[in-house]
């Protein structure tokens, strides 16, 4: 899967778990849990051979953040939004030359997290059309950014902002601008009070004419291409197959070690259970065989498979909330109870949905495929 061992991966697994509860219910970033993933240079696996790094590819990516995601999804979660921009980088090049190696640079010595803010409060995800409010305004010392961007995860630990903005111009240009994390003139708006991966501080980020550098991207609307799913999306659900693992895992552990007086056996004797935790286990393994095998088929360079990403993502995400739903009605009240982490998992692995390629726009957009001929 990548060059860390399974032994050394498996402890930082139980690291990251070790204080995924209280991170959880302390809506508190899990600095320490980043430091964990930096230190055994899984910040950086997708990061290409001609910079130095492994060039991991879909399917080594999406195992990792499956194992990530037992660990602590939030630090799975910040730890993709950042392999994602190695990977962008390896495959397009948006990047200044010299800014990309200074951040490689400096991500030897502490960790880095990337991430690209796109979202805004009146525009909603970009991913369903139209024009950020965020304005680059080009001054005789650069450009200035202002505006404020919604769900920016990783945001109080971010080194460096790819913001999603206009300019200014009488003859407006899109495109993204680099920030760095601490850049004067940004604030971060604790927002974020979320059901699930509370730790991921994905709160609004504010920019008040804060200097940025573009990127090599900036068009014209009219030639923004059309967005579509793009290969990286389909390792994102993978974390959540880490966290429907560990409700598996409790469940299992609960049913084991219950043993009602009127039964004088534990639960897990009964076929009912039998049943519902073979259902649970088919349903995860069902989800792990499509992200999985479509990961391989990109990787494999299949021209096919790319087109499959939303139906694959939606179908996978499907499995994974009904897999945990069906534990929590298994285990009853004690999976509802917050000491247990069952109803923590539940509440996580409902945000697989918010994901673009989001389920409404994928299903639609392949029924009017199919009715249009």
């Amino acid at each position: 899967m990548t060059r860390v061992a399974a032994p050394a991966l498996q402890r930082i697994v139980t690291g990251l778990a070790a204080r995924a509860g209280e991170h959880d219910r302390d809506g508190s970033f899990p600095f320490e849990g980043v430091d964990l993933v930096h230190s055994a240079g899984l910040l950086t696996t997708t990061v290409h051979p001609r910079y130095g790094g492994q060039g991991a590819g879909i399917l080594d990516t999406a195992k990792l953040l499956a194992e990530l995601g037992r660990g602590d999804p939030a630090v799975a979660l910040v730890t993709a939004m950042t392999l994602f921009a190695h990977a962008g980088q390896g495959k397009n090049g948006t990047w200044p030359d010299e800014i990309y190696r200074a951040a490689l640079a400096e991500s030897a010595e502490r960790p880095v997290l990337i991430n690209a803010l796109q979202v805004e409060p009146a525009l909603g995800s970009p991913s369903r059309g139209g024009l950020p409010e965020t304005v680059a305004r080009r001054t005789k010392d650069g450009w200035r950014l202002t505006g404020r961007k919604i769900y920016s995860t990783g945001s109080v630990a971010l080194r460096w902002m790819v913001v999603w903005a206009r300019t200014d111009e009488p003859e407006p240009r899109v495109g993204n601008f680099l920030v760095r994390g601490d850049a004067p003139g940004i604030a971060i708006d604790e927002t974020w009070d979320h059901l699930g991966l509370r730790a991921s501080a994905s709160h609004d980020v504010v920019f008040t004419d804060v200097p940025a550098e573009p990127a090599l991207d900036l068009s014209t609307p009219d030639k923004v291409p059309p967005r579509s799913a793009q290969p990286w999306q389909v390792t994102l659900p993978a974390l959540y197959l880490g966290v429907a693992r560990n409700a598996l895992d409790w469940l299992v552990r609960f049913l084991r070690e219950r043993v009602p007086s009127g039964l004088g056996k534990p639960l897990a004797t009964l076929p009912r259970f039998e049943t519902g935790v073979g259902e649970i286990a088919a349903a995860i393994q069902g989800a792990e065989e499509v992200l999985f095998g479509l990961a391989r088929r990109i990787d494999d360079g299949d021209p096919e498979a790319p087109q499959r990403i939303g139906v694959a993502k939606t179908q996978a995400t499907r499995s994974l909330i009904g897999a945990v739903e069906q534990a929590m009605t298994l285990a009853g009240n004690p999976g509802l109870t917050r000491h247990n982490p069952l109803q923590r998992h539940y509440r996580d692995v409902l945000c697989a949905r918010v994901h673009a390629p989001q389920e409404d726009a994928v299903v639609t957009a392949l029924g009017r495929r199919i009715l249009n001929g």
